[in-house]
């Protein structure tokens, strides 16, 4: 597919980025403290110490790593300076990963409560890994020391290729979750059509619009180009 010719640009698309991932965060952050109790890192209710996994999986690894993929395309400034923020900001983001699965084993383990149990857990622990080796890969091929010109060039689609796919295995984790935890929150007690059972549906359905949109932005040609940048064409 030839993205030019959907006859739109990156940029004003990105801003449709920005508001539904920052809809996204208000909502994931509304439903676990107005709704589950609020956020801890030690707590007696060791839901809160939960609440603290799908805050910092939605603001780490779905909307700054969104935000990376959009680098090239939003900022000014030269490549190498895209490049670097784009590897600063994959690198937040798989911190905030890290950091986000594991309160989700802190609570398991401190509620008795078996770990990798779910297709959920699974694609989410085989996501972060995938994002891990990918950071590693960009950052020693394509920065320091950074291969060779010919080596680059071939690598490239590759990364762009699996960066994307990466991101979508994100995208379908996230969705994992929400009905994982809406279920188990149902059969607890939770009215299916209760305020906060509609919330989790409405927030899941605002990131998969988003991680929709931040395809499409990904592909769409840039007015911020750098001079010598060709766009890696997405073929059917």
């Amino acid at each position: 597919m030839d993205s030019k010719r959907l006859g739109i640009v990156a940029k004003p698309v990105t801003w449709v980025v920005h508001m539904l991932g920052l809809a996204a965060i208000l909502l994931v952050l509304v439903w676990c403290i107005y709704f589950r109790g609020g956020l801890a890192w030690e707590a007696t209710n060791k839901s809160h110490i939960f609440n603290l996994h799908p805050v910092l999986m939605l603001i780490g690894f779905i909307f700054i790593a969104s935000e990376a993929i959009l680098a090239y395309k939003v900022l000014p400034g030269d490549r190498a300076y895209k490049k670097s923020v784009h590897l600063s900001l994959q690198l937040v983001a798989l911190v905030l990963g890290i950091i986000g699965i594991y309160t989700a084993f802190k609570y398991h383990n401190e509620s008795g409560i078996v770990n990798l149990y779910s297709w959920h857990s699974w694609l989410g622990l085989g996501t972060i890994c995938l994002f891990a080796i990918q950071w590693f890969v960009g950052f020693f091929v394509f920065f320091y020391p950074g291969a060779a010109d010919p080596i680059k060039a071939a690598i490239l689609p590759w990364h762009v290729f699996f960066g994307v796919l990466i991101y979508l295995f994100a995208i379908a984790t996230a969705e994992l979750g929400f009905l994982e935890k809406l279920t188990f929150l149902e059969s607890s007690g939770l009215y299916k059509y209760g305020s906060e059972a509609m919330l989790v549906n409405f927030t899941a359905m605002i990131v998969l619009i988003f991680g929709g949109v931040v395809i499409l932005s990904a592909i769409l040609p840039s007015e911020l180009e750098p001079e010598g940048y060709h766009p890696v064409s997405i073929e059917p």
